[in-house]
């Protein structure tokens, strides 16, 4: 029997395993693709069931089982992303791949002389369970399908799919090519990009001007941005369990609708901007930094791709204007600049990352994510919510609900699966910095913000009495540093820990602005650390401390080490330890130590 999410289960399952024979392709191989060394580092990273995608097809009524097969096996030869794996040795991360001209994959048929009471939640639930195995990279099949059928009829397919090879974009043209096979349709000649020709373009002089480009642009921003967003007490720690928010508003529709029109601005940049500008201001930030995966789907050759396209466009909008439509006014500019910089070397950005990071003495925090998908083909949830309420049922006008949770690397994820009729959001948040109410309120607040801007324009300082949604407090010993809020009594306290207990005190240069970042780029911390005649350098504690900064958002290196023998015996340490006989001094940033 099956393990059910959310479904009543079959009473009597006859499961069967097919292998289906394919032929007819050709063989090759080549590089990997930007995109699927980019996934493939995830694949090897990260847990199956996060990394791993799934979807659902319904099949057509009537159709035979060896017909459902034979579409599946049509695509695996037409598609040359589904013939490939990629070889490597244990423990590397693959850098080739090689496409088979011929192969076999199985098929799980899940026969029932019933279904269940909700029988798409039920499918839904199997594609689900299909992600929680690991895809072997060097020998599986990408897909892991089951066929649900009744007394042998095709009534659902459900599957899994590695993301090292297709991407959501890409499991929506299989679906629609399967369905077409099913329909007797016959497909076009294949003209997409494959991988392979993919791989090909991007190692020219212009993909790799290209990719050097993207890197230069994101290094700028993880140089000078705020290292986190969520830089405040309580965030803690590099994976947090969040509950899943559903924000479903007919209100939120109609004055996303209505901002458009009086503004001008694309219904998916005005939501854009109001998500940014509401969680610049919870934050207290100067800038929104945040993570907007783009499917790169830009030109004719790679729309019908499938292939693993997708990839992360880092997102920095200044916020420091005066009202709503001053900010959407430089959305679209800064949106189309994280998207037009979000193809690069996986491998070459993280390293760069890496450098950049250890220079500055901060930690990258891919925190924050906004991920639209209302231009994909409707998904199952909307599907089965349609279904559920009947075709004519009313809309709310603002209805949130709660779901599970799950183990995500970030602290604020959000997924736009509609915008029209209605606006349907679903959201994850790190509980520790938003208790229930404040979770809820954050989503009503973003409806408000939408109502307040579809009637004039909004001065963002008035953005709390607007939405009701307040700007963290972070206390007296948070300063802006750099351009990112900092706690220096929690960075003596975490650079003491990390040291053996060694006497630590650290002091800024910056001036207290109230939380502006203006002018604070060129202040910085000093941390002076009484070594107790123990053979330790700048670099050595510089070291020390960048190996603890992962999950303390609020902790930025010093600039400066100053190691001195002994702390001062003075009751007023502060000014005492600048008076010390200073053994050793330095940013601690000479790799060569």
């Amino acid at each position: 029997m099956v393990s059910e999410r959310g479904s009543s289960q079959p009473k009597e399952v006859d499961t069967r395993t097919l292998t289906v024979a394919y032929a007819g392709g050709e063989e090759r191989r080549g590089p990997v693709t930007m995109g699927q060394a980019n996934m493939i580092r995830c694949v090897l990273r990260d847990e199956p069931a996060h990394i791993n995608i799934h979807d659902v097809w319904p099949a057509p009524p009537g159709i035979r089982l060896d017909a459902a097969v034979d579409a599946l096996r049509a695509l695996a030869v037409r598609h040359e992303g589904l013939r490939t794996t990629f070889p490597h040795a244990p423990g590397a991360a693959p850098g080739e791949q090689v496409v088979a001209a011929s192969g076999e994959f199985t098929v799980t048929v899940l026969d029932h002389a019933e279904l269940p009471e909700e029988p798409a939640r039920y499918a839904e639930s199997l594609a689900l369970r299909a992600r929680d195995e690991r895809f072997h990279l060097d020998r599986d099949f990408p897909l892991r399908i089951s066929l649900v059928t009744v007394d042998g009829a095709p009534v659902f397919v459900a599957l899994a799919a590695s993301h090292a090879v297709a991407d959501i974009s890409a499991l929506a043209v299989l679906k629609e090519e399967w369905l077409a096979l099913l329909t007797g349709e016959t497909l076009p000649p294949q003209s997409a990009l494959t991988p392979l020709d993919l791989a090909a373009e991007e190692s020219t002089p212009a993909g790799l001007r290209k990719s050097g480009a993207s890197l230069r642009y994101w290094e700028r921003i993880i140089r000078t941005g705020p290292q986190a967003m969520f830089a405040e007490p309580g965030a803690e720690g590099a994976e947090v369990h969040a509950p899943q928010l559903t924000l479903r508003s007919r209100r939120g529709a109609r004055a996303l609708a209505l901002v458009t029109e009086r503004t001008g601005g694309l219904p998916a940049t005005v939501l854009l901007t109001a998500w940014c500008a509401l969680l610049a201001h919870r934050t207290g930030q100067d800038a929104c930094v945040a993570a907007v995966p783009t499917s790169n789907r830009y030109t004719p050759r790679l729309v019908r791709s499938v292939n693993t396209l997708s990839q992360d466009a880092l997102l920095s909008l200044d916020v420091r204007v005066p009202t709503f439509d001053a900010l959407l006014r430089t959305a679209w500019g800064a949106a189309l600049n994280s998207y037009r910089h979000s193809q690069f070397d996986a491998v070459a950005l993280w390293e760069m990352i890496g450098r950049t990071t250890f220079e500055r003495g901060s930690h990258f925090a891919r925190d924050v994510v906004f991920n639209d998908v209302s231009s994909l083909p409707p998904s199952l949830p909307s599907t089965l919510d349609a279904a559920a309420r009947g075709e004519n049922a009313p809309r709310p006008d603002l209805e949130i609900s709660r779901g599970p949770g799950q183990v995500l690397p970030a602290r604020v994820l959000t997924f736009v699966h509609e915008i029209d009729p209605l606006l349907r959001l679903g959201m994850w948040v790190d509980p520790a910095l938003f208790p229930h109410d404040e979770a809820e309120g954050f989503l009503v607040g973003l409806v408000r913000l939408l109502e307040a801007a579809a009637v004039a324009d909004v001065p963002l300082a008035a953005l709390t009495e607007v939405t009701g949604v307040r700007p963290v407090e972070r206390g007296a010993d948070w300063e802006r540093v750099d351009g990112c809020w900092v706690s220096p009594p929690c960075v003596a306290a975490t650079l003491s820990r990390v040291l053996d207990g060694l006497p630590v005190h650290v002091t800024s240069d910056a001036p207290r602005t109230g939380g502006s970042a203006e002018g604070d780029a060129e202040h910085g911390l000093t941390a002076f650390i009484a070594s107790g005649g123990s053979p330790l350098t700048p670099e050595g504690a510089h070291a020390a401390l960048m190996d603890a900064l992962p999950g303390r958002p609020g902790v930025l290196a010093p600039r400066r080490y100053v190691i001195v023998q002994d702390p001062p015996a003075e009751a007023d340490r502060s000014s005492a330890w600048g008076r010390q006989q200073i053994l050793l001094e330095g940013t601690g940033r000479d790799r060569r130590m």
